[in-house]
């Protein structure tokens, strides 16, 4: 949710924005009628709540022979103030109504457009030469089954399509990266958070994910409760309606968490393997903070990401995502994705936001600061989405023969072992 003054001080860079993002600027229109609406019922309601509290003070001093007309004046009163009353809250719902399907406005410098419309800030890393090695790269899927570590075809009976079992060294491999994450984050400074996947509505709807995401959101009606696709809902929940103390920003939390998504509108994409599926488990960083200091935040949870990657021996791109891609909740995105040998082509593997103060905003979560209390800014990042980073590892690291060389920083969390056989 943006600050509602922006309306009536700013409203042509909203409309850029908008437009920036592929989005109709006529919304900005509505809203600052609505906003004229609200305003203006409010300046009513207000107007007679005061004359009725007036009236009641000439009702008590009147005499009897004027209390009669007084009365019946301050029962018409009273209608006219209930009648203002509800028009107060339709307009405060409309209001309301319309904000919520505001995205967060995009600083000019980000790429205009969409999905494929990204720009690529840096390269990092070069791709294997396996024609050179002389053997052709296998994908994740087939060299998960020689290795005993990925097993599709029971995770589809148990559970039906885009689910997947990690066995032997899947599952090892799993506990270590995760281990390996939370380390690192620690090292970083991130307090670790192990953190509920079911949340209330509001916790959805602070976050942005029932707007443009709802259709990707497991819903349990009998609960009231959503599973959540991230484990940025729970931390961003964590202080709703809270007032943090400034001098104790900025937070930096890690949360883990399984993560559950429909992948509604994925229909025929990545149906092999574990790249796209409906449950999978990350470790993910959250940052609250001072509102001027999210973009150094937001920065630095980059360069976390990118020093992660790297010290896995993963080859990546660093991409500055348009503002058509970024999401509601995003004012900046930054993904990083890894090479994927057996596809020639980088994919995503992690990325981070800068969601400024729109999240707090919609949370209710302020900090005190020296100039009074204010809305905080939110940055979230992935430091590990487990089964992309497993795919990474298999098809960048593997040998002729079907092994898969360890990443040395891993090693520590795989008992020593230097390569994956399929033996434990």
């Amino acid at each position: 949710m943006i600050d509602p003054r922006l309306l009536r001080t700013d409203p042509d860079n909203l409309k850029r924005a908008q437009t920036a993002r592929g989005e109709s600027p006529e919304l900005i229109d509505q809203l600052v009628e609505a906003d004229e609406d609200r305003r203006a019922a409010i300046a009513h309601f207000e107007a007679l709540r005061a004359h009725q509290k007036e009236l009641g003070r000439d009702v008590a001093k009147a005499s009897p022979e004027t209390r009669a007309d007084l009365l019946i004046q301050a029962k018409e009163l009273a209608d006219e103030v209930k009648l203002a009353e509800a028009g107060t809250a339709v307009a405060e719902e409309r209001f309301n109504e319309l904000m919520l399907l505001l995205p967060n406005p995009v600083p000019p410098d980000v790429p205009i457009g969409g999905e494929d419309d990204f720009v690529i800030t840096e390269t990092i890393g070069t791709p294997r030469d396996f024609a050179a090695e002389g053997f052709t790269p296998r994908d994740h899927l087939e060299l998960g089954e020689l290795l005993g570590a990925i097993d599709m075809e029971r995770g589809t009976k148990v559970s039906g399509s885009r689910f997947y079992v990690l066995t032997g060294v899947g599952a090892l491999l799993e506990f270590a990266l995760t281990q390996y994450a939370v380390a690192r984050a620690v090292e970083w400074g991130y307090n670790p958070m192990i953190v509920p996947a079911l949340v209330k509505p509001a916790a959805m709807e602070g976050t942005g994910f029932l707007g443009q995401a709802a259709q990707d959101v497991y819903y349990l009606p009998a609960d009231d409760l959503y599973l959540v696709g991230t484990s940025e809902v729970a931390l961003a929940a964590y202080h709703s309606d809270e007032i943090l103390d400034a001098d104790t920003l900025p937070r930096r939390y890690m949360g883990y968490s399984p993560c559950f998504r429909r992948e509604a509108g994925s229909y025929g994409k990545d149906t092999r393997g574990i790249f796209r599926v409906h449950w999978f488990d990350k470790v993910e960083m959250f940052v609250y903070c001072r509102p001027e200091d999210a973009d150094a935040e937001h920065h630095r949870i980059l360069d976390f990401e990118k020093e992660f990657i790297a010290s896995l021996g993963i080859p990546f791109q660093v991409l500055d995502v348009a503002a058509g891609d970024l999401g509601l909740s995003a004012a900046r995105k930054f993904d990083c994705y890894g090479w994927v040998p057996s596809q020639g082509r980088y994919r995503e593997i992690t990325s981070t936001s800068n969601c400024t103060e729109f999240q707090a905003r919609r949370l209710g979560i302020r900090a005190r600061f020296d100039d009074g209390v204010r809305p905080v800014a939110t940055i979230n990042g992935t430091a590990c989405a487990i089964p992309r980073m497993i795919i990474m590892i298999l098809e960048n690291h593997q040998n002729a023969d079907g092994t898969v060389t360890v990443p040395k920083v891993l090693r520590p969390y795989l008992g020593g072992r230097d390569k994956l056989t399929g033996a434990l």
